[in-house]
Order: C-alpha cells, then structure tokens, then sequence
C-alpha cells in the first residue's frame, strides 16, 4: 500500500496547477444555462480540498530542501532508487508511474527530492552517547536460521507437529514454505535485529531460541496490506552481543542514526529550521495554514517559524 500511496501521489498535481497550466483562468470548463464553471472556479474550490493542501505543503518543503541539499545527490543515487523501486513493484510499475501522472523524467526529478529531503535529515543528525545506549539496548548480533512460511494457520500446525515428530526442518521447508526465497535453501537465512528480510515478530522469536531449537507458531500482520502470515523458525546458529559496545559501535551508530531519521518530532524540528533559513512566505490565503505544523502564529495572526533549536 505504501509504494502505491507514494505513486499516486503525483496525480493531485494536475488539480492544484490546472488554472496555472490551462492559459487563462476565465477558460470555461463548462456552460450551462444561466452559468457557468471555469477554470478559475475550479481552482478555487480545489485549492479547499485537504489532500491539495497537503501536497502543497509537501511541495514546498521538498523545493526548500532540493534547494539546500540537492547538490549532494548524485545522478547515479536517483537513478539507483528509481531502478529499486522499479523492481519492487515488478510489472505494475510503469502503469502506477502512467495512472499517477508521472514520467519517468518527472518521476526522477521526484525522487532528486526526496532524497535531498534525506540528505537534509543527515545534515541536522547529532548523534548522542544516550542514543547509542538506546540502540544497544535493542541490537542482536547476526544469527543464522531456518524458515518456513506456512499457506494458512492449519498448515503452520500440521507443519509444528512433524517438526515435534523430529521431521527434518530443510526438507520440509523446501517443499511446503511459502517463501520463494529461502525455500530453494531449506529456508535457511541470515539476519540480526536491523534486517528487514524477515518481520519483527519472526525475529523476537528467533532471538529467544538456543541453537537447534524451533519456535511455536508465530503470527505476522503486513502493516501496509493487513495480511496475516504464519511462520515456524528454526535457530541455526545464534550469537550474544556480550556486554562490549565498542565492538559495534559502527552498527550501533547506524541504529541510532536510522532511529533518529524515522522520528517525526526529530523531522519537523529540522523541518521547521530549514523553512526559517529559507524565508518561507505564503502569498495565497488559501494555504495560510498549510505549515502551521511547523510554524507559530504571532498577535498579528500572520505565522512565523519556530526555531527548535531555542
């Protein structure tokens, strides 16, 4: 669901900047006896609508960050990014960029943005002592493990029963897992506590067996999609981090720095001093409270930045 929202995004581009591209607001869109609708009433109302007003507000940040940070990306990032999200979302990629009114030209200057958005983010990091700990707290070291990905939850049970019977894990996870994969690899798979590979849930669970252990079955829910998925895990070979920090400390810094990124307080704050920096002014009334998330309103009812860092 995400990577749809994040493509559909564009297609209310075309409602907010119709009267701007349509060559004269007094353009009729339709006639009717006794009126008639232009593109400057449309206009109008579509500028009310929540959803422009939040892709207005988004495209101001993105153009205030693009110009600060946009130096910083590369051609070869957009076009790294372009080709991962290409491949995630397979054949529907080109009718998704097509139905959101993006070409691929378009669609790249997009993704320029948001990853000099990103490079913003990077820019205000300050990564604390605290944070480290914080990290610490929840790393787990690299273990290696087997999967499988049961078809339904009776699947999973009757799975449970002949792994209790001392049915061979590999072997069963090569012909009943569900996850193309692992599967091949009698569902064997690597991850520590950052991976993404596997899902939260799978991973607790993991980290609480011994060495030749398998868990219960565990039940997972996809937060974009809502599906519910069941899983059985076998340890392989399990680490403990022991009590040196220092020996991860590279690992422990990209935590907290991933930690820090993903923290909506941590964002509008940077948000909120990039917009003062760039002298943000709204010029239409109909947006006067677009930024009001990041802005303060004065006794003069017109709205100012509000400077975090005081």
């Amino acid at each position: 669901m995400k990577k749809k929202i994040l493509l559909a995004t564009a297609g209310l581009l075309s409602v907010i900047v119709l009267g701007a591209c349509s060559g004269s607001s007094n353009q009729d869109i339709a006639t009717m006896k006794g009126g008639k609708i232009t593109v400057e009433d449309f206009y109008t109302e579509a500028k009310k609508e929540q959803t422009n007003q939040s892709l207005v507000r988004n495209m101001i940040i993105y153009k205030v960050f693009e110009n600060a940070y946009g130096d910083k990306v590369t051609d070869k990032q957009v076009d790294k990014e372009y080709n991962k999200q290409k491949k995630q979302l397979g054949d529907t990629f080109d009718t998704q960029l097509q139905s959101a009114g993006y070409t691929k030209k378009s669609y790249k200057e997009y993704l320029k943005q948001s990853l000099a958005f990103q490079e913003g983010l990077k820019a205000h990091l300050k990564i604390t002592d605290k944070d480290l700990k914080s990290a610490w707290d929840s790393f787990h070291p690299e273990v290696t493990a087997r999967i499988i990905l049961a078809s339904s939850e009776d699947d999973a049970k009757e799975i449970k029963k002949q792994l209790d019977d001392k049915g061979d894990f590999a072997k069963i996870a090569k012909e009943k897992s569900q996850d193309s994969t692992t599967k091949k690899d009698g569902g064997q798979i690597k991850f520590d506590s950052q991976s993404t590979t596997v899902p939260s849930e799978v991973k607790e669970a993991a980290f609480k067996l011994k060495n030749g252990e398998v868990s219960d079955v565990i039940t997972t829910t996809d937060s974009s999609t809502y599906q519910t998925s069941y899983y059985l895990v076998k340890m392989e070979k399990t680490s403990s981090k022991g009590n040196d920090m220092d020996k991860y400390k590279k690992e422990l810094k990209q935590i907290a720095e991933d930690t820090k990124m993903a923290d909506q307080t941590f964002s509008s704050e940077v948000i909120s001093k990039e917009l003062k920096k760039a002298n943000v002014k709204i010029k239409d009334d109909a947006f006067e409270n677009i930024l009001s998330e990041f802005l303060t309103t004065n006794s003069s009812g017109k709205q100012t930045t509000t400077d975090s860092s005081k």
